[in-house]
């Protein structure tokens, strides 16, 4: 099975091709354009490039949340409209989980990890990085960085990974010996993440996708505050 996996669910846009056994080709770039102008054109070149056409894709995965509210619709209405247009599956993949990923079989212990979300407010997750499997300790949850260094109390007996673009600052503060800053490389959000992530899972119908914000829209707070 071929995956098309993207992400553009914060500032870097990324775009993966993989299988179950490798994986056939990523891109990845910081860009200040928006991710509307950058994400299909990149998914245009990461297929030529690899000798396919969106034909030989057999499931399209996105980063569903948590994330940025723009940048998540972009990248779901983006596989929505090819797994529409090719009568393809598709799937939603949690950006924390597809994050954990990184270090699939490449660590035994804990991966907790962090995005930002507002002021001090951070996303997180915790998953457990077993025999090349990644296991969820913990929901995806919304906490503040002292509620974080709380819960991660929890997780003292293995090695913790602390990965994700809120990582560096979260440990700059709660640093703590069995805590340790992943690799600039597999810090932040990577489209073979969503793939490799996908893989575990069930591909469903392209209605079926939809973004999972975890905070409401600034429009729904315009909303509250004129009520």
């Amino acid at each position: 099975m071929t995956i098309l996996g993207i992400d553009t669910s914060g500032k870097g846009a990324s775009a993966a091709l993989c299988s179950e056994n490798e994986i056939i080709g990523q891109y990845f770039v910081q860009t200040g354009k928006t991710h509307s102008q950058v994400i299909l054109p990149l998914c245009k070149k990461l297929v030529e490039d690899a000798g396919m056409t969106l034909n030989d894709i057999d499931v399209f995965a996105a980063a569903d949340g948590p994330g940025s509210y723009t940048g998540l619709r972009i990248g779901i209405s983006a596989v929505k409209a090819m797994a529409y247009g090719l009568g393809k599956k598709c799937i939603g993949i949690s950006t924390l989980e597809a994050i954990a990923y990184n270090f699939a079989g490449a660590h035994e212990g804990y991966v907790c990890c962090v995005m930002k979300a507002r002021l001090d407010i951070v996303y997180c997750a915790v998953f457990m990085l077993s025999g090349g499997k990644v296991m969820r300790c913990t929901q995806d949850l919304m906490k503040t960085r002292s509620e974080l260094d709380v819960m991660l109390c929890e997780y003292h007996d293995r090695t913790i990974i602390v990965s994700g673009d809120a990582a560096e600052d979260f440990i700059g503060f709660y640093g703590a010996d069995e805590r340790k800053l992943a690799p600039l490389h597999l810090r932040y959000q990577l489209a073979s993440g969503i793939c490799m992530c996908a893989l575990d899972n069930e591909p469903g119908d392209p209605d079926e996708l939809n973004a999972r914000y975890m905070q409401i829209t600034k429009a729904e707070k315009d909303l509250l505050e004129n009520k």
